[in-house]
């Protein structure tokens, strides 16, 4: 259940960071609310994961998705594209949060 709060976390951080952009810096009401609501929720949610997964693996992980999804949400709704170096650092990153869910013992998987 805690990697589902973990989930659930970074789903509200990708939604909260992409409505930033069209917050369009605070100046419209719905955008903004998305943002203050979905980081709100992320950070409520990432709290609940903390009770047993250690806070730099959870940290990691939810940076590591957020950045690989945010790219993602970027280049579908705001059309921003990325080169081959920057391609080649979120996949780095994802190799990363692989790495550390698939073979630290760290982990804390339950």
């Amino acid at each position: 259940m805690n990697y589902a709060y973990l989930f659930a976390a970074i789903l509200c951080e990708v939604i909260a960071t992409s409505a930033l952009k069209a917050s369009e810096g605070f100046t419209r009401l719905w955008p903004s609310v998305v943002v203050v609501v979905g980081y709100a929720l992320a950070f409520y949610c990432l709290s609940l994961t903390l009770r047993t997964i250690p806070v730099g693996i959870a940290y990691a992980i939810w940076s590591g998705i957020g950045i690989v999804l945010i790219a993602i949400a970027g280049w579908v709704f705001y059309k921003q594209t990325l080169d081959w170096p920057a391609i080649l650092g979120i996949g780095l990153i994802l190799a990363g949060v692989l790495v550390v869910n698939l073979f630290s013992t760290t982990a804390g998987h339950s």
